[in-house]
């Protein structure tokens, strides 16, 4: 499987996208940063290891903690992100192995990508391995991912249109605020700064981090 090796200059496509009737995948409705670009490979990465055919909201959480914990860590206070931490870790299912499997995947794959970035021009001159297909996102993530493309401020101009750019903090908030899931349910109770995450999801001081 290619990991990270996306164009750090610029947004991402989404590879969770719908197959319309004849299994072919629809044009991309949306642009995801880097850092949720990665978040959407390790999401693919935890599917694939549970022979899942889809994604779900609970891998794409899992994806965002790993890659990006630092950046959502300060939506909870800090006496209390040890708790969050485990409880992250449950509800995406990362046991200890798994986790530090997933850190060193990580870290090498960002070494792998940055020495490609180096050698750049003579990336050209190789072949290019057939890529695996992308495993569609579940009926829940598809609807976390559709309001996330409703509310994102930020906007990438393709041709005559506009397509929206997701952030980690707009797609959290969304999961958050699939009002009735498991797992929003269970991230209401850790004591997260929903007001905080809104202001930032909505109202970025800075655009999208590409």
């Amino acid at each position: 499987m290619r990991l990270f090796g996306r164009k750090s200059a610029a947004t991402s496509h989404s590879r969770l996208l719908p197959a319309n009737g004849e299994g072919r995948l629809r044009a991309p409705s949306r642009r995801l940063t880097l850092d949720l670009a990665r978040a959407e490979t390790l999401a693919s990465m935890l599917a694939t290891s549970r022979a899942s055919q889809v994604i779900e909201v609970s891998d794409l959480l899992a994806g965002m903690y790993i890659c990006n914990w630092d950046r959502l860590s300060v939506y909870w206070e800090q006496e209390n992100r040890e708790a969050v931490e485990n409880f992250l870790r449950g509800i995406c299912r990362i046991s200890p192995e798994r986790w530090h499997s997933w850190i060193e995947i990580y870290d090498d794959s960002r070494r792998t990508s940055e020495r490609r970035q180096a050698w750049g021009p003579l990336r050209k001159l190789t072949k290019i391995a057939p890529t695996e297909p992308a495993l569609r996102p579940s009926a829940a993530l598809a609807t976390v991912l559709k309001h996330a493309e409703e509310l994102a401020p930020s906007r990438d101009s393709v041709g005559d249109g506009h397509l929206p750019i997701l952030t980690t903090e707009c797609v959290l908030l969304c999961i958050v605020q699939s009002f009735g899931s498991e797992v929003s349910r269970k991230l209401a109770g850790t004591g997260l700064d929903v007001g905080r995450l809104e202001l930032n999801a909505l109202f970025p001081r800075r655009g999208p981090r590409t």
